[in-house]
């Protein structure tokens, strides 16, 4: 069983939100499924390639002993799932929380405050750590994506920040998971040398900007191209 521990993490986060996406009295969700699978896999690309280049320098790795042992390009066939299942099943939960709660937001100003706090922040940070190639990465896509926030100031963050702070909860307890917190050994294990060295529990401080960035950068792209294809 343990050879299977990250694969089951990877099928068990997606199935509730996929069983829901066939649901036809509410979210109906599988409208969506073409633009919204397209723009996971665009994103995804981009940080396959990072991960891929991350592994092979060895900023983190995986444990054989949690894995069912295929490998594409270096990275075990668990953490290709990982790319396509759990932005899915991620930002299911912000369109979910939207459709329910559709109230909830911030103001257009608080949101440009925040995002302007968040880009001098992470810039910050990831200025002060180039010899740090995870925490420079890590926070320094996530001020690019808030740059770009501030510049075209999109409506829907005033909505997913605050979706994204309900995200974290499944987030933790899965990353928890693949970092230690329930296992003999990680499933993935970081290099500290490449990172700040702050663990919120067992997980590195980066992985939740990391996350943002993932996550955030397809929702934007899945809104535009959902407008394309549905207003024409």
């Amino acid at each position: 069983m343990e050879k299977f521990l990250y694969l089951v993490l990877d099928v068990f986060s997606f199935l509730i939100p996929f069983a829901y996406s066939f649901e036809r009295k509410h979210l109906h969700f599988i409208q969506y499924w073409k633009p919204y699978f397209l723009a996971i896999l665009l994103v995804g690309l981009f940080f396959i390639a990072w991960d891929v280049y991350f592994t092979v320098e060895g900023v983190w790795g995986f444990n054989n002993r949690y894995l069912v042992g295929i490998n594409i390009f270096y990275l075990p066939l668990e953490e290709w799932l990982f790319f396509l299942l759990i932005p899915y099943a991620s930002n299911f939960i912000h369109y979910s929380l939207k459709y329910f709660f559709p109230k909830p937001k911030l103001t257009p100003q608080s949101s440009f405050y925040l995002s302007l706090s968040l880009f001098i922040l992470s810039a910050v940070v990831a200025v002060l750590n180039f010899d740090k190639i995870y925490t420079l990465c890590s926070f320094g896509l996530f001020s690019i994506l808030m740059l770009i926030q501030l510049k075209y100031g999109f409506a829907i963050f005033q909505r997913y920040i605050l979706s994204f702070l309900i995200i974290l909860i499944p987030f933790f307890i899965v990353n928890s998971w693949l970092t230690g917190a329930f296992t003999a050994e990680p499933i993935v294990f970081y290099n500290d040398d490449e990172n700040l060295g702050i663990r919120v529990g067992t997980i590195p401080l980066e992985d939740f900007f990391y996350c943002f960035s993932m996550l955030y950068g397809s929702i934007l792209l899945f809104e535009h191209l959902k407008k394309k294809r549905f207003e024409h």
